[in-house]
């Protein structure tokens, strides 16, 4: 029990006495106080009061990458909305407080230390991107605060495993090795990658290096690997790099406006190769930007299909959607921040009624290939990685995104 429990705790017995040798018996108002602070004292953690349960995000609600932040939210809301309308967990509602970094690290840090001193959130959920989670995990390591589901799957910050970081989605490195697969049973062999000149660009490069390293006997080569600025859709340099390595194949690494710029420029160049995208490009929105001129632009996926209703969790994704108003605003992110929600609360409901953050950390670590409805996580005290599931999706030529 912590020095501040042990204190609330003997205030409490204190209230009793003394209401009692004030008048042979505990009086209304005594009783009251008692009650109080007993209740004070089961609810000490910080961002745990004895109705609601608080906690924080940072991520790009406005700029360029804005419709990753707000999907990645709006799927999490959505569910604990669900929850809450239920009665909570152990009568708690489940809040939470997004802050807008414009996916940039510098503003996700500062974030990060409001949520964790001013705000006192009991755990920080759904970061976006991973130059941004970067700039957050220190802090959340340090101040021993959960970091749950953040919506990248680079190894630095996966390895090495933290006690209270965990992983809902797959690696960079699973979908490096699927998109290379799908490279080689396709027959192609000249392959350029245009990256984010950023933590998560830089990443995912490794990565495909990596996987090629590993299939060296595959004929495939990179023949160009060209740098582009976060957040901007200043493509024209990279462009030129790219076309140079004459490439059957672009790998682009990046988010929807910088992969929606370069894929139509590419086109109007007359390029008529393959493109590839991965996860965190931010699917839907791509292929918003693209429409039909995206035809045929490949996507891996480390969550299920939005749309794909033979699940039971996408089948209660839709009928929440369906509910809340909002049918046809099914999303690759909104579906993550979902599905992270769904493995998040049950995670609180191991923890128990007493809700401490080791609590749920160690209830975390006993979901032991949990189905959440068709979706595994599968977490546990050695491995805090909880999918490796990638599947490949396409734009067709109505710009819609297909398995």
């Amino acid at each position: 029990m912590s020095f501040r429990s042990r204190v609330n705790g003997r205030l409490a017995g204190l209230l009793v006495a003394c209401a009692i040798g004030a008048g042979g018996m505990v009086g209304a108002s005594g009783a009251a106080i008692a009650s109080n602070a007993a209740g004070a004292a089961a609810t000490s953690e910080n961002g745990v009061t004895a109705d609601t349960i608080l906690l924080g995000q940072s991520a790009a609600l406005t700029g360029p990458a804005a419709s990753l932040g707000k999907q990645m939210n709006a799927g999490a809301r959505l569910y604990f909305d669900h929850i809450n309308q239920q009665g909570g967990i152990y009568g708690r509602k489940i809040r939470i407080e997004a802050l807008d970094d414009y996916y940039e690290p510098e503003p996700a840090a500062k974030n990060t230390k409001k949520l964790i001193e001013e705000d006192r959130v009991f755990a920080l959920f759904g970061y976006v991107g991973t130059p941004t989670s970067q700039a957050a995990l220190p802090l959340a390591i340090q101040a021993k605060v959960p970091f749950f589901g953040p919506y990248t799957g680079a190894r630095s910050v996966r390895e090495p495993r933290n006690r209270y970081v965990f992983h809902v989605r797959a690696g960079y490195n699973d979908e490096a090795t699927a998109i290379l697969r799908q490279i080689q049973t396709t027959g192609l062999k000249r392959v350029a990658v245009v990256y984010n000149d950023d933590a998560y660009g830089k990443a995912e490069l490794e990565e495909l290096e990596r996987a090629l390293k590993t299939a060296a006997d595959s004929g495939v080569q990179l023949v160009a690997r060209e740098a582009v600025v976060r957040n901007t859709m200043e493509i024209g340099d990279a462009m030129q790099g790219v076309i140079k390595g004459q490439p059957d194949a672009i790998v682009m690494i990046s988010a929807y406006r910088t992969a929606g710029a370069f894929v139509k420029e590419a086109l109007r160049r007359g390029y008529n190769g393959q493109f590839y995208n991965v996860s965190f490009v931010g699917t839907q929105a791509l292929a918003n930007e693209v429409g039909a001129k995206g035809s045929g632009v490949i996507i891996s996926q480390v969550m299920p299909h939005p749309g794909n209703a033979t699940l039971p969790v996408v089948r209660e994704y839709l009928r929440l959607l369906q509910a809340a108003g909002r049918p046809s605003e099914f999303d690759y992110a909104s579906i993550e921040g979902f599905v992270a929600a769904k493995a998040f609360t049950e995670g609180l409901r191991r923890a128990g009624k007493d809700l401490t953050r080791e609590k749920l950390v160690t209830a975390l670590e006993s979901m032991r290939s949990y189905d959440l409805g068709g979706f595994i996580v599968n977490f546990t005290p050695e491995n805090h990685v909880g999918s490796k599931f990638v599947e490949m999706t396409i734009i067709n030529s109505k710009g819609q995104v297909i398995r």
